[in-house]
């Protein structure tokens, strides 16, 4: 290696993280090893080391000075220490949150095999076939309405549902603005997904909304705003979408399934090394 590289490499900060990082191991050694025992052995790693000082960097935008990394290292044995002292100690046990971050740490490696998996176009195909009601594509509904408020009609307004019905179906030109009662809501939508007419009229309302034959004027139809009677003047089917159109999405879910698939499997290996026992509560079972 020429002086000039040697100068370059030695200026790098990784290196002066390292170097340093070496001079505390061997502190460490020489001022925490007892001749009379053995202690229990802490590496702290380069990586380790390195993980730190990147962690520092991107939280301050600069590198760690050689005390704050002293620090850092100092902070990460007193916690391997105090964490092992703990589990001897049996301080785990019986702990919810440690119960609850060990279990996710273990689900955690069924989430990172899963996501390595790669399906093929054909299993995803697959996939896709058997739960076709998991990525279909919504009907669409167009659709005109005249609305008649309750609150205006009282107990007359089914009756004079059924005259307004009338009157549309003789006078298909009719003036809808005019017939029903004033309301925010438009006279006539666009094709709208049934899912989104169901969200704003609720979802009775667009079940109804979809068995009612296009052209005709029908109803009354019941929602919270009142009775609508209507006419579906366009109606585009829900249909299962080609693999092209939904791909990712599909992806998406088989990961997922694989994913339960994998933790069931697990599970069941590791329960085959144990033998559950469960215990009524004191008084189970018992008259009062």
């Amino acid at each position: 290696m020429s002086t000039i590289s040697l100068k370059r490499v030695l200026r790098e900060p990784l290196i002066h993280f390292l170097l340093f990082a070496l001079l505390i191991f061997a502190g460490y050694g020489f001022f925490g090893a007892d001749a009379n025992n053995k202690p229990d052995r802490i590496v702290v790693t380069a990586p380790k080391i390195e993980q730190m000082a990147a962690v520092f960097t991107k939280t301050w935008q600069r590198p760690p000075t050689a005390e704050e990394l002293k620090g850092m290292i100092d902070d990460h044995v007193k916690e391997e220490i105090l964490v092992r002292q703990a589990l001897e100690l049996g301080l785990d046990r019986d702990d919810t949150v440690v119960r609850r971050r060990l279990r996710q740490k273990m689900e955690f490696l069924n989430d990172a095999d899963a996501e390595a998996l790669t399906a093929t176009d054909a299993e995803l195909d697959t996939f896709l076939k058997a739960n076709p009601a998991v990525f279909e594509i919504d009907p669409m509904l167009a659709f005109q309405q005249v609305v008649l408020n309750p609150q205006r009609h009282g107990e007359a307004i089914e009756r004079n549902a059924a005259a307004i019905l009338e009157v549309l179906l003789n006078q298909p030109a009719a003036d809808l603005a005019s017939i029903g009662d004033a309301s925010l809501l438009p006279a006539e939508l666009p094709l709208t997904s049934k899912t989104s007419i169901g969200k704003t009229f609720g979802a009775d309302f667009a079940e109804e909304l979809d068995k009612i034959p296009a052209g005709q004027w029908m109803g009354p139809v019941n929602s919270d705003f009142g009775l609508h009677l209507i006419r579906v003047t366009e109606r585009v089917p829900g249909r299962v979408p080609m693999l092209g159109e939904v791909r990712d999405a599909v992806a998406r879910e088989w990961t997922n399934a694989k994913r339960a698939e994998l933790e069931n499997q697990r599970f069941a290996e590791l329960f085959k090394r144990y033998v559950v026992s469960i215990e009524s509560p004191a008084g189970a079972g018992t008259d009062p």
